[in-house]
């Protein structure tokens, strides 16, 4: 759901959020046209900032979650760890089996 402005009513990010939620594979000019359709003008450079703003959020987060990752399991350097990962996924035979053993040990 958009946020509220001060009088009640959504804002234009809110309105831009909603509808790249809805649809994430929405082109930046069938995201305005969508829009602009419901009566809200919002111009093609602010699509960008808010879809820009939100993969920034993204990325932000998987950051934290590895930081997280790395204080609970103790090892300082997480390129290690991906390294150790890949030899063990070499020798099971490549990275999707690798994902498969994952899967069933988190079931």
């Amino acid at each position: 759901m958009a946020s509220k402005s001060r009088k009640g009513e959504k804002t234009k990010a809110g309105a831009i959020r909603d509808v790249v939620a809805a649809n994430p594979k929405l082109k930046t000019s069938e995201v305005v046209a969508a829009l602009k359709a419901k009566g809200v003008n919002v111009s093609s450079n602010h699509v960008y900032l808010i879809r820009s703003k939100a993969k920034g959020r993204k990325r932000r987060q998987r950051r934290e979650a590895v930081a997280a990752l790395v204080s609970r399991t103790g090892m300082a350097n997480p390129i290690q760890v991906v390294g150790r990962l890949k030899v063990i996924a070499a020798e099971l035979g490549g990275l999707s089996q690798l994902k498969q053993l994952v899967d069933l040990l988190a079931t």
